[in-house]
């Protein structure tokens, strides 16, 4: 492994260690690149709780080196309290069932008011 490919997942478990709820996903929740991004995001906006993001078209290590780390092949990707939940179909369905309402709820804090 590269010094880069090191720096990258270094920094990759750092942003993952960092955030509660953390989304690598293709552009930004304001404007997502691919429909699957989109779907995730409104999904988790849906929710009402603050969550973090991660564009990995503007970071190209990232968006190499996180398949790899994650043994998940596409984007986005949805990591809650350090793991891997998944991408968009299971963050739809996790949505769809309640699971990720009350997941969600239970690492990320309600906005203060």
């Amino acid at each position: 492994m590269t010094e880069q490919a090191r720096d990258t997942e270094a920094l990759i478990h750092d942003q993952i260690a960092k955030h509660a709820v953390l989304l690598y996903m293709k552009g930004t929740p304001q404007f997502p690149q691919c429909g699957f991004s989109a779907r995730a995001v409104e999904a988790l906006s849906q929710v009402g709780r603050p969550f973090a993001y991660v564009n990995i078209l503007e970071n190209q290590d990232i968006r190499a080196v996180l398949p790899k780390i994650a043994n998940w092949p596409t984007f986005p990707q949805l990591w809650i309290n350090g793991e891997l939940i998944g991408g968009s179909d299971i963050i739809l369905e996790m949505f769809q069932n309640g699971e990720l309402k009350s997941l969600i709820e239970e690492h990320s804090p309600a906005p203060e008011a």
